[in-house]
Order: C-alpha cells, then sequence, then structure tokens
C-alpha cells in the first residue's frame, strides 16, 4: 500500500470516483514545510472531473511552522498511478513529511523540491 497526501481536489467524493472507481479512506493530517498557493489548469478531463480550472497547489518554504491540513489516503500503487495520470503537469509528486510523524506522497509545485 501507498500514502497519498491530498489537500484539494483528490478529497472530492465525485473525483476519488471518477479516478479511481472507489471511495478512498484516510485520515487527517497536517503536511510541514508547505504553503498553500493556487494555479490555473487547462486539462479539460481535470476541470471535468473536478467542476473547477483553479485548483490548489504546494509551493515549499522548508519551514515546519508553514502547514497544509488534508487527508492521507491508502491507495495501491496502481492508484498512485491513476493519481499521477490525473495531475496536470504543474505538479510533480515528491514524499512530504506530517506533524503525525508519518510520511507519504504529496504533489507540490514542479518548481520546489
Amino acid at each position: 500500500m501507498e500514502k497519498l497526501f491530498s489537500y484539494g481536489t483528490l478529497q472530492l467524493e465525485t473525483v476519488q470516483k471518477e479516478t479511481f472507481g472507489r471511495l478512498l479512506t484516510g485520515s487527517k493530517d497536517i503536511l510541514l514545510g508547505y504553503v498553500l498557493s493556487e494555479i490555473q489548469i487547462k486539462d479539460k478531463d481535470v476541470i471535468a472531473k473536478s467542476g473547477t480550472d483553479i485548483h490548489p497547489i504546494l509551493k515549499y518554504t522548508g519551514n515546519n511552522s508553514d502547514q497544509v491540513e488534508g487527508t492521507v489516503f491508502q491507495i495501491t500503487k496502481e492508484e498512485l498511478a491513476q493519481a499521477d495520470d490525473y495531475e496536470v503537469d504543474e505538479y510533480t509528486r515528491v514524499k512530504g513529511n506530517f506533524q503525525s510523524g508519518a510520511s507519504a506522497w504529496i504533489y507540490a509545485g514542479q518548481s520546489d523540491r
């Protein structure tokens, strides 16, 4: 199993059903060292699934007092690949560290990390 942190549209039930074919299970956690920003995306499929062209995006600061709340989901390796397909090119997948002590995959801005 893999751990994937969502702070945005992957928390939406409609996006989970469209992307993974099921609702995900997870737990709330807080990502350390990042702040939230926004981007405008152009991918029509992602806009259709999420219902918006404005999506949140993580920006790395390295300061543990900068924190982002979200959910850490338990997913399979295959579902992680599906999440990679869902995310647009402006995002890159890296490991993040959490207040709980956990480590999980996150999607952050490409210029970060």
